[in-house]
């Protein structure tokens, strides 16, 4: 069963969060899809994750591009987990998919200051809680950190 996390951004953006939860990622040998609620932002990420420090990138592919399962990090629109990953950031109102459980994680990130974004946080938390998944909530600190909430 997968661990589910909510990640309340209130304090950054997606492009400033998203690229170090994903470091830590990498750094305990999961591979990582990243699942965004359409194309635009798909390759907005797409970009920044090349450049998003002038001393460090993230190798990563995308949708349409060749050798997927090669990628330890794999940007997509879609449900499909073309590279085997075992944590999926769900961003930019991505709908979780049905067959979550075969992850270990799930990383619903949301942009706390956008009213639309948590409603459909709260619905996705209501729906996964009778899914009997384990959900945990983190609300970002001031500092930019996180700490769990619920």
């Amino acid at each position: 069963m997968a661990e589910i996390l909510f990640y309340h951004l209130t304090e950054s953006t997606l492009d400033d969060a998203l690229p170090m939860l994903v470091e830590k990622s990498l750094a305990r040998g999961w591979r990582v899809v990243i699942q965004s609620g359409g194309e635009q932002v798909r390759d907005r990420l797409d970009t920044h994750l090349w450049t998003y420090r002038p001393e460090s990138f993230l190798p990563h592919g995308r949708d349409g591009e060749a050798r997927p399962a090669d990628q330890p990090v794999f940007l997509t629109v879609s449900e499909d987990n073309p590279n085997g990953a075992r944590i999926r950031f769900l961003v930019d109102g991505a709908v979780p998919p049905e067959d979550i459980a075969g992850y270990d994680r799930a990383v619903l990130m949301f942009d706390g200051l956008d009213e639309q974004a948590l409603h459909e946080a709260r619905g996705h938390w209501k729906a996964l809680k009778a899914g009997n998944h384990d959900l945990a909530y983190y609300k970002q600190k001031p500092d930019g950190g996180w700490e769990r909430a619920a």
